[in-house]
């Protein structure tokens, strides 16, 4: 229409126009080191919602976990409260979880366990760390020092797991195991042992050895930290 000022340019963008693939850019560029943690869930979650906006979601993840680890690590079911985040963003979640431990188990797998003491407890604080619940659970090692099996024996409640020094013995020598390294976690966050933990492994050590298996260590995790009852001469 003439002398019509009424402009004719298509709506603005979304401010987040283009922002997915100058993500995807920086993470290829720097890796993860060139990325906040909100950004490196904005990564995972971009697969299961593939449109829109998913910074804020990302930052209430963090808000209501407190870490990116601690957001990969959490349970199904308080993922599930958070409003906006469906069974596939979780399941993207939980699949990069997996991937981390089971490449930390690769490690652990491939080595000489006494000589790779670190990778064993990185390992060990990834899978069982961030757990809600006490776990117990056994390496196996034979006359090498070589992993033979990784098993989970017990799951208890908040702050206990029952174990049996018979059982654990019993496995061992199913398994032709020369050696275990006992592992659980506290939920607590405080990797201190209890007098129920050092008289449940001298217990332990009791019984196996006079089998010829030997109990290289006992070690508690904790979110951040970890205690060895070795090294605090516990056993």
């Amino acid at each position: 229409m003439p002398g019509s000022n009424k402009s004719t340019k298509p709506d603005a963008a979304p401010h987040y126009h283009g922002h997915r693939g100058r993500l995807r850019e920086r993470f290829l560029q720097g890796g993860s080191d060139a990325l906040h943690d909100y950004e490196m869930l904005e990564l995972i979650l971009f697969h299961a919602i593939p449109r829109g906006d998913v910074k804020p979601l990302a930052k209430q993840l963090l808000t209501k976990f407190g870490s990116f680890s601690e957001v990969i690590a959490a349970p199904v079911e308080r993922l599930r409260e958070v409003r906006g985040l469906g069974d596939a963003s979780i399941a993207e979640l939980k699949v990069v979880q997996a991937a981390a431990n089971r490449l930390l188990r690769g490690e652990v797998k491939q080595r000489q366990i006494l000589s790779s003491w670190s990778s064993v407890v990185d390992y060990c604080r990834a899978a069982m760390g961030f757990e809600s619940k006490e776990h117990f659970r056994i390496l196996f090692l034979d006359k090498a020092n070589h992993l033979i099996a990784d098993e989970q024996h017990q799951t208890g409640t908040v702050d206990h797991t029952p174990v049996y020094p018979r059982e654990v013995v019993k496995r061992a020598l199913e398994l032709s195991a020369t050696a275990v390294i006992l592992v659980h976690n506290h939920p607590s966050g405080d990797p201190t042992p209890s007098r129920t933990d050092i008289e449940m492994t001298k217990a332990i050590v009791e019984v196996a050895r006079p089998l010829g298996i030997a109990v290289h260590d006992h070690l508690i995790v904790g979110k951040d930290r970890h205690a060895s009852l070795k090294a605090l001469k516990l056993i």
